[in-house]
């Protein structure tokens, strides 16, 4: 399996904890999607991989356990978390809530290197066909922006919330050519309206690009909504203003 191929402890050439580069390269496994929804995660197979005992690959995995990529079960051990609709609808809710936050903070601080390397990204996004470097690059633009917001906690926060769910988005940009080219359009607009300084209309925009992302992966989705599941999240996404 590609998880099992894992660079050397010696060689990452960073100050990390062993558990932290097992955490580390399980979580770049599961977000790239090569450890796929409820697929096992073998700790005897991981220590192997790595030339480790099993206790740093069970502080690895409890590590990714608190951040929702991992849940423990009686008799199978860990494995890959399953994300519901309502769970994702609900993310996507909170979502809402930090980014907006963190952009209402960010416009009055911003400068132009901000807005030159906020485009810098949009020009490279273009140019890209891979569906794992769209993901990387999609976060590096909200990044760019949310840092003048100048709060690290929040930023994290929200970091932490497109890890988990940034699985998903990769199969729907790689399933809808039209997302990517909605999506740029959204980013260069939203460059265009912090530069204006306009808070409130920054403010708007992250929500209905959110909202947008939410309805979009809705659609593209492997697996089509059942009656009784969208009845639990038709009440979440309509706070996101979501047009049917």
């Amino acid at each position: 399996m590609a998880y099992l191929s894992p660079p050397s402890i010696e060689s990452t050439g960073i100050a990390r904890s062993t558990s932290e580069i097992i955490a580390k390269h399980l979580r770049d496994a599961i977000i790239a999607g090569a450890l796929a929804e409820d697929t096992p995660i073998r700790q005897d197979e991981i220590a192997r991989a790595f030339n480790v005992s099993k206790i740093p690959v069970r502080e690895a995995l409890k590590r990714l356990e608190a951040e929702g990529l991992v849940l423990f079960h009686r008799n199978r051990g860990a494995v890959v978390t399953r994300i519901s609709e309502p769970e994702l609808a609900q993310i996507f809710e909170v979502r809402v809530i930090l980014e907006v936050q963190a952009i209402s903070m960010a416009v009055p601080n911003m400068t132009a290197d901000h807005f030159k390397r906020a485009e810098a990204i949009c020009d490279e996004f273009l140019q890209i066909t891979d569906a794992d470097r769209w993901a990387e690059l999609n976060w590096a633009f909200h990044a760019r922006l949310y840092e003048a917001c100048q709060r690290p906690f929040l930023i994290n926060l929200i970091r932490s919330i497109h890890d988990k769910i940034e699985r998903y988005l990769r199969i729907q940009i790689s399933l809808s050519h039209e997302a990517k080219q909605r999506a740029d359009g959204e980013h260069r607009e939203l460059v265009e309206v912090c530069r204006r300084q306009d808070v409130e209309g920054a403010a708007a925009l992250i929500e209905s690009h959110i909202s947008g992302v939410c309805q979009s992966l809705y659609t593209h989705l492997p697996k089509a909504l059942h009656a009784g599941t969208a009845a639990l999240i038709n009440p979440l996404l309509e706070p996101l203003s979501l047009a049917t």
